[in-house]
């Protein structure tokens, strides 16, 4: 996934604001102004990485000429101890940037340590894992692309990406067929449709009414089979709702071709890292 660095440098600045406003007081009380210090960042339990650039980018916003030297990329295995990057620098600076830092690096590893799970658990069957829009507030760039250092894939980045009718939005257009042909007829050509179904004469309308994708909403695996059996490969079917770690396995072998999971992004935990004198 592409990252935006304009738009980052337009969130490091809310973050740094957030968290300094006027500045660091315990750095400029402590630390001289003209001292250097090198600190290791340092795995604290077993992770993927994810975010280090966005890191090194936060540092350099402060101090632009530190040394940010990175020994692992996004998306490696880091086993706990491991230090993958050091940065030498403006004392200040750097201790100012810290924190900021690491909650940002934090927060996007533990995504993609979770992704990765999820992904080894359909692994074989065909499924592909891709997420939702359901993320942080401000934070859904940089945690979407964490959910790819996982081995995930992405679903919509945002609303404008595609065209998802679910049940109000059918409900307002009357019926499936109803809703597809308006889409159709506004969206822009290249422009994909899916219908949300949780219903089997659903999937079955969304079909015939031209959908380019259908979504199987909380529907049983049973159902999800018997869904499969009759789209045969038409159009992607995406399986939705509920799914957690020990149920994924079986949905992703009824055949569908895509699960979309919100835990990976809305429940992964931060995973511990820390900022060392080196």
């Amino acid at each position: 996934m592409l990252i935006d660095m304009r738009k980052i440098d337009q969130l490091i600045e809310l973050w740094l604001d957030e968290d300094c406003n006027h500045f660091d007081l315990t750095a400029r009380i402590m630390v001289a102004d003209d001292a250097v210090a090198t600190f290791a960042m340092n795995a604290r339990e077993d992770i993927i990485l994810s975010g280090l650039p966005i890191a090194e980018r936060i540092f350099k916003r402060l101090d632009p000429d530190c040394s940010f030297e990175a020994q692992y990329k996004d998306g490696a295995q880091i086993a706990a101890g491991t230090t993958f990057a050091k940065i030498t620098g403006n004392a200040q600076a750097l201790l100012t940037a810290e924190r900021v830092a690491l909650n940002l690096i934090q927060r996007m590893s533990g995504i993609a340590g979770v992704t990765a799970q999820y992904v080894q658990e359909i692994e074989g069957t065909g499924a592909f894992l891709v997420d939702t829009r359901k993320t942080t507030p401000g934070l859904r760039m940089l945690e979407k692309y964490a959910v790819t250092c996982g081995g995930g894939r992405n679903h919509r980045l945002g609303l404008d990406n595609g065209i998802m009718l679910k049940d109000n939005h059918i409900a307002v257009a009357g019926s499936i067929a109803a809703a597809v042909a308006r889409a159709k007829a506004k969206a822009p050509v290249l422009t994909k449709i899916e219908v949300e179904c949780d219903r089997f004469e659903q999937v079955q309308e969304a079909l015939e009414a031209g959908a380019d994708v259908i979504m199987l909403d909380n529907m049983t695996n049973d159902a999800m089979r018997e869904a499969v059996a009759w789209v045969a490969g038409r159009v992607p079917l995406e399986c939705s709702g509920g799914v957690r770690l020990d149920t994924i396995r079986q949905k992703a072998e009824t055949g569908v071709d895509f699960i979309s999971v919100g835990r990976i992004t809305q429940s992964a935990p931060c995973v511990d890292i820390g900022l060392d004198e080196a």
